[in-house]
Order: C-alpha cells, then structure tokens, then sequence
C-alpha cells in the first residue's frame, strides 16, 4: 500500500504536498474526494439499474403475444 505522508496531489497537471495545503483546500481537496466517491457509486447503481431495465424489457417481450 501507500504510504499516503509521500502522495502527491496533482491539479491542472501540478504536483502538491498535501501536507503543504492550507486549510482551506484541504478541505475542498476533502470534498472533491467524497464527491468522486459518490460519484462513482451513483454509476454503480445506474449500471445496476440499466441490467435490471434490460432483464425486465426482455421479460416482457417473453410475455407478450407473438404475432401471427
């Protein structure tokens, strides 16, 4: 793993010392890191829920009359 005292942060294709942020942006650094968290587990659910669309559309078509 890690060790997270030696990562760097890059923005705008600059490198950072966490450790030499101030307070401020830490926090908004914090923020930016909850949100892509979010983020990505929002895109989780949504790919969950487009399997979960595409089984029931295929079912339904199953159940549907078959033309004659």
């Amino acid at each position: 793993m890690a060790d997270e005292e030696n990562q760097k942060v890059t923005i705008d294709d600059k490198d950072y010392d966490p450790d030499n942020l101030s307070d401020g942006a830490k926090g908004q650094l914090i923020n930016l890191r909850v949100v892509d968290q979010e983020i990505a587990s929002l895109q989780q659910k949504l790919a969950i829920a487009q399997t979960a669309r595409n089984a029931y559309a295929t079912a339904l078509k199953e159940e549907l009359p078959e033309d004659n």
